[in-house]
This record gives C-alpha cells, sequence and structure tokens, in this order.
C-alpha cells in the first residue's frame, strides 16, 4: 500500500471510532510500520485536577499510535500488552503520538510510541512514552479499511 493509500485508511478507522472522534485524534502520518498523531488541548474536559492533560488521554494516544503503526504492517490488531512512562507534566496547545513498530511477528506485533507536547512557539517536549504488544485479530495483508 502506497503511504497515501495507509493514510487514507487509517483516517477513516480513526473516524470510525467514537471516542477517537471525541478525543479529536487526527491521523497525521501513515507509512509502513509508523504512525502519527495530533489532538488539540480543550481545557473544559482533557484536564485532571491539576490542570494537566489526563492520564488517560495520554495512554489513549501512545495506544492508538501503537494500534495504528502496527496496523500497517499487520491489519486489524488488538492490544494485548500495553505500558505507559509518564516523563513530565503534560502541558501543551497540542500534542502528538508518534508510534513504530519495533518487531512484527504472525502472531505478535511489538510497537512503540512517544507522545510530545506540543509549546506556543511549535517546539516539541517529550512527556511520555509506551509499549504495546498486539494482537492481529485478521490474516496479514487483509486492509483495515472499515470499522
Amino acid at each position: 500500500m502506497s503511504e497515501q493509500t495507509l493514510l487514507n485508511t487509517l483516517q477513516a478507522v480513526n473516524q470510525s471510532a467514537s471516542f477517537n472522534r471525541w478525543a479529536g485524534f487526527q491521523v497525521t502520518h501513515a507509512a509502513a510500520g509508523e504512525a502519527e498523531l495530533r489532538m488539540d488541548w480543550r481545557k473544559d474536559d482533557m484536564g485532571q485536577y491539576s490542570g494537566y492533560l489526563h492520564a488517560g488521554l495520554i495512554g489513549a494516544m501512545l495506544d492508538t499510535a501503537c494500534g495504528y503503526a502496527a496496523a500497517t504492517v499487520a491489519g486489524r490488531v488488538l492490544a494485548s500488552n500495553f505500558s505507559v512512562n509518564c516523563l513530565a507534566p503534560t502541558v501543551g496547545r497540542s500534542f502528538v503520538a508518534r508510534g513504530r513498530v519495533v518487531k512484527a511477528g504472525r502472531k505478535q506485533v511489538f510497537a512503540s510510541a512517544e507522545l510530545y507536547a506540543e509549546q506556543d512557539g511549535g517546539e516539541l517536549l517529550l512527556v511520555a512514552t509506551g509499549n504495546a504488544i498486539l494482537v492481529p485479530v485478521e490474516p496479514q495483508g487483509v486492509p483495515i479499511s472499515g470499522a
């Protein structure tokens, strides 16, 4: 699949997920073994009690970036294990998660992701990392189009 086809496919999958639509996830890049998504900050409903991005959304972005990266090489996948490391308080005008496949096998795909907080000047600060083990739920090579 071309990068544009992968991007279009992931964007369609992303739009089919109600949580992703609520959060405002936007798939901005896709290539074999890679995916990137972006989310704009909404002060009214994304923060925790201290005003930082809620850890649930941090985890969701990292999980989704890992899953989309895995999907580019393995079709539809489900996470069987996932971990998050919060490195710094997460404050920014938007957030960028970059996922990549570390190793893809027939029964498991290992992926990792980084979450960056975009500051007002445009600089990206690394605020969290994640790792996932994903399990293909369709034979390899089957398109991930649809929900």
